[in-house]
């Protein structure tokens, strides 16, 4: 038999419960909020960053330099003389005398043709020329014959004249027929192409067997000369003052007596025992684009006779020697024009300049460490440096790194290096 309790609970067990569901996470919070209060604050060290309202930025001061005067452009490398070797004459190709890609010299055989025609033309030229020189001999001994018997008295002076026009009639075909055999002879040398210069072959456009028409616009095959070799490369013409000043820099050199000029030249002001002058060559460096691999050096040769108003640049050419060849025709490089020094110039690391909807500026640092934006202009950037014609004056502070935080009138301070070694690394 079950019995059932049926007591109702007691009001202590239901105060008990309430207190022990509500009352410990309220006593739980409480402490933890206690334990907030009282922590510990770190005290303030000699490390601590500067005021709130000091920006951390890298400066550097504006410095005067002796800088290397060079212009940077970029380059294609061209051959120095480019043919395309055509036939003179139509006729079938019967054989070749290199391989595509070959340096062939000026002179070697490239290419013959079938050169029957051209002979048997010749053969006739010669018997026509025999013949007529046949003729003409006779001649000549008819007239000594017909002076002889005019001074003689035994025949009419009008024979001996016409005997004199028939001599003539007969050197002038005899000249003719000279010509008629030289010109054979040089078509005949026409069968045999050879190369007009030194240079690198590139591919056969004709195989031996098939027809050649000197009129062929492709021809037999392209040379390049490549030794020397030419480099053109552009510049923006806003240098072009700069570049033509030193092109046209003179330099004096002692001249012999035997050529010293007497007199004073016209709009020269030289006169005599006077130095000659002769223009300065400008060096030119050729490096691999986009690095520091140096290809080869020579002068410059050309500055073109007019600016491309298109694309506001100048175009210049410069020779260069090229032994091995390390310079190919349709290769881009990087060029440098050295022009000579820019003594006392003004630079500033590129990493200072910035770009704006108004053009370059930097942030210049004032005397209470605030900054304010200061417009430039930038002559040229060479080996991370710029250099500065307009705007900075030397010993003036600019900001090299941290300019996305300012605007002018902002307060900085100079960062620890280790934050720049990790900017830089960033």
């Amino acid at each position: 038999m079950v019995t059932v309790d049926l007591r109702e609970p007691s009001p202590m067990s239901s105060v008990r419960r309430s207190v022990l569901l509500f009352g410990l996470p309220l006593f739980l919070l409480l402490c933890a909020v206690l334990w907030w209060l009282s922590r510990p604050v770190a005290s303030p060290t000699s490390s601590a960053p500067p005021a709130a309202d000091a920006v951390l930025v890298h400066t550097t001061q504006v410095a005067a330099r002796n800088v290397p005067a060079r212009v940077l452009g970029i380059g294609a490398v061209q051959a120095w003389s480019t043919v395309t070797v055509r036939s003179r004459i139509d006729g079938q190709l019967e054989s070749v005398g290199f391989h595509e890609g070959d340096m062939v010299h000026q002179g070697q055989l490239l290419a013959r043709l079938d050169d029957r025609v051209q002979k048997a033309q010749l053969a006739q030229a010669r018997a026509q020329q025999a013949r007529d020189q046949a003729q003409l001999d006779n001649a000549h001994r008819d007239l000594a014959r017909y002076t002889e018997l005019v001074r003689q008295s035994a025949i009419q002076r009008q024979t001996l004249d016409t005997q004199r026009a028939q001599v003539a009639t007969l050197e002038a075909t005899v000249q003719a027929d000279q010509a008629q055999v030289q010109y054979a002879q040089v078509q005949l040398d026409y069968t045999r192409i050879v190369s007009p210069l030194t240079g690198r072959t590139g591919v056969l456009q004709v195989d031996p067997g098939n027809l050649v028409h000197s009129t062929d616009v492709n021809g037999l095959v392209v040379i390049n000369q490549m030794e020397p070799i030419a480099v053109s490369f552009t510049v923006p013409d806003t240098l072009f003052p700069e570049v033509q000043a030193a092109s046209q820099a003179t330099v004096a050199s002692p001249v012999p007596a035997s050529s010293q000029v007497p007199v004073a030249e016209a709009g020269t002001g030289r006169g005599k025992d006077a130095p000659a002058a002769h223009t300065r060559p400008l060096p030119v460096e050729v490096y691999v684009q986009g690095k520091t691999d140096l290809l080869g050096s020579g002068t410059l040769v050309l500055i073109d006779n007019q600016i491309d108003s298109a694309s506001g640049t100048l175009r210049l050419k410069a020779k260069l020697d090229n032994p091995a060849y390390r310079l190919w025709p349709g290769q881009t490089v990087d060029v440098r024009l050295i022009l000579g020094d820019r003594p006392g110039a003004l630079v500033v690391p590129d990493a200072a300049i910035q770009r704006g909807a108004e053009g370059l500026y930097v942030y210049v640092v004032q005397g209470d460490d605030t900054v304010s934006v200061q417009p430039v202009s930038v002559l040229v950037s060479q080996d991370g440096l710029s250099v500065i014609s307009k705007g900075l004056s030397a010993g003036q502070r600019v900001v090299v790194d941290g300019q996305y935080k300012l605007r002018p009138g902002l307060k900085i301070a100079e960062a620890p290096a280790e934050t720049a070694k990790a900017g830089a690394a960033s």
